[in-house]
């Protein structure tokens, strides 16, 4: 694999990684949100489950976009292509 090939890799894997960072974190804010609603008023069951997803799926993108951006910032340590 070239060093190209390696760079273009890279940064493909660093937006992915940006972009499942603003998803995950977006999706707590949205149950944070729906949360604070549901206070406010009354929890039904589906404002819960609403909840319960955001707070999943967040969960679910945001660890390894999380884990991923600092496998990409130690890789750019270790070896720079640019």
């Amino acid at each position: 694999m070239s060093a190209g090939d390696l760079a273009a890799r890279r940064r493909l894997i660093a937006r992915l990684t940006t972009t499942g960072q603003r998803l995950g974190y977006l999706l707590y804010l949205a149950a944070a949100a729906l949360f604070f609603t549901g206070f406010a008023s009354s929890f039904r069951s589906s404002l819960v489950t609403a909840i319960i997803v955001c707070l999943l799926v967040g969960s679910l993108v945001l660890a390894p976009a999380i884990i991923f951006s600092y496998a990409v910032r130690a890789a750019d340590r270790e070896e720079p292509l640019s």
